[in-house]
């Protein structure tokens, strides 16, 4: 069976072909930085990054690129809260995402393009649409016409009529006066005062949310690409809006598949601040007897990413359990292979699953295929993941209590590898706690080098703060700054 995906824009599963043999272009809208990220992107962010990893595991090169949105009303609006610049609080929590992602064992993109990083092509990508008569200036702001594009809706499957409510995206009633229809969105805003602004022909300003995700797709990959991901919130103005803007100027399809992953529940309800029912990754993971991250990633990889999940006490609780079931299995191999006569049991590299040679033809490995060769089937692999780890339990408590395994020692070293690169493409690892401990920087020299960043920060001196924190986490130390100054640390 070859890998097929369900394509949003046209509603069904389609095999997947790429545009160049073996070359994949994705592209993933990234959070607005603002505030911490939340349980909703970290399933998100959990899916893409396990479709990114199966690419990569069947052998294709991906280049993976997700913006950060760092120029948006909200961060305005929190850097005015905090008597701060919008600079500051999207360094902020830009470095949170980071701390994140790590945490729940998510790969940093190849490349992560930034709006304001962006504006030379932002203003480009207007200036051509304003050329080819999709755009119009009014009173220093820019403005699509939406009904120029005649494809508009195609992604979303609504109609003009029914776009009333969102087409604007983020901006406000007070703007409709100035546009030529009500449908029409803007592509750059005159600047407010007090608010961040950059020179443009259309006078002084600042981009609009959608122009800055065409724009970083186009310098980053050009102007078509492989694949287009984000939520199924962004269905809707967002990436009906990227489609209409780009091919307007390209005249070709801005991506050939376009993914979007179910929405989050918590306790049965939409995730919101208003019900009091808003989680952020930090605040789950951080909480007394909080779950390990890898349960949060098993949690997420338990249901088809199409479709809604509900983050509740129970589910979670099941998840690591389930977790502790993965981890038996996955630790087998240290636990038991000096024992088992496994002659690489002392090699550096024993346990890298990059040293691993897998036999692709196995049972196991062919229905592990087949399950994620059908849209990312992550329970369906997940299956055959927990058929071998419980098998390894198994011999475990056998080679506990009677000495030896029932099995071939070889068998099991084969079951072994094969578990372990397998989870490794849903991104589900574990390391026996006592390796970690030993390995690399010591206690003493993190905390040094974290009272070193802290003076970098209180200077404002953020480039050494950055270096600082990167010297860490070449070491295998992630660091999780929280309020009031304290930063707390992990070992990946």
């Amino acid at each position: 069976m070859a890998l097929t995906f369900y394509n949003s824009l046209t509603r069904r599963k389609e095999p997947f072909e790429p545009l160049e043999p073996g070359q994949v272009k994705m592209y993933c809208c990234g959070v607005t930085v603002y505030d911490h990220c939340h349980l909703g992107h970290a399933r998100s962010y959990i899916v893409w990054d396990t479709v990114r990893r199966y690419l990569m595991w069947l052998g294709y090169q991906v280049n993976y690129v997700q913006n950060f949105t760092d120029i948006d009303d909200k961060i305005l609006n929190r850097a005015r809260q905090e008597k701060t610049t919008m600079e500051a609080i999207a360094h902020r929590y830009t470095q949170s995402y980071f701390e994140d992602m790590a945490r729940l064992n998510i790969l940093e993109a190849d490349d992560y393009p930034r709006a304001t990083h962006t504006l030379n092509g932002i203003q480009r990508l207007i200036h051509e649409l304003e050329q080819k008569g999709y755009a119009y200036p009014a009173q220093g702001d820019v403005y699509y016409r939406v009904r120029q594009f005649a494809n508009y809706g195609k992604l979303s499957g609504r109609k003009l009529d029914d776009m009333r409510a969102g087409a604007s995206g983020r901006m406000t009633d007070s703007d409709q006066p100035i546009k030529e229809d009500p449908f029409d969105f803007a592509l750059w805003k005159s600047a407010k005062p007090g608010e961040p602004s950059w020179d443009s022909p259309w006078g002084s300003g600042r981009p609009g949310w959608h122009i800055e995700c065409s724009a970083m797709v186009r310098d980053r990959l050009g102007d078509t690409i492989d694949i287009h991901v984000g939520g199924a919130d962004l269905v809707f103005p967002h990436h009906e809006n990227e489609i209409a803007q780009s091919e307007a100027v390209t005249g070709h399809p801005l991506a050939h598949y376009w993914l979007h992953n179910g929405m989050v529940n918590v306790g049965g309800e939409k995730m919101s601040k208003s019900l009091g029912n808003f989680t952020t990754i930090r605040q789950l993971l951080d909480a007394p007897q909080a779950p390990d991250p890898m349960a949060i990633r098993l949690f997420v990889l338990q249901a088809q990413y199409r479709k809604p999940i509900d983050f509740t006490a129970e589910a979670i609780q099941a998840a690591q359990n389930s977790w502790e079931t993965l981890t038996d299995g996955l630790l087998f191999g240290y636990e038991f292979g000096e024992a088992l006569g496994w002659a690489d049991r002392g090699d550096r590299s024993f346990g890298d699953p990059a040293a691993m040679h897998i036999d692709r033809s196995s049972d196991a490995v062919q229905r592990f295929q087949q399950a994620m060769d059908d849209d990312i089937n992550t329970p369906g692999g997940l299956a055959v993941v927990f058929e071998l780890a419980k098998e390894l339990r198994r011999q475990g408590n056998v080679i506990r209590h009677t000495g030896k395994p029932d099995a071939a020692a070889d068998e099991l070293r084969h079951q072994w590898q094969t578990l372990v690169c397998l989870a490794q493409v849903l991104g589900l690892e574990a390391k026996p706690k006592d390796e970690d401990a030993s390995a690399g920087i010591d206690d003493a020299a993190i905390s040094l080098l974290i009272q070193q960043r802290l003076a970098a920060k209180q200077a404002k001196n953020f480039a050494e703060a950055d270096r600082i924190r990167e010297q860490l986490q070449t070491q295998g130390i992630t660091l999780i700054d929280k309020p009031g100054g304290v930063t707390d640390w992990i070992r990946s």
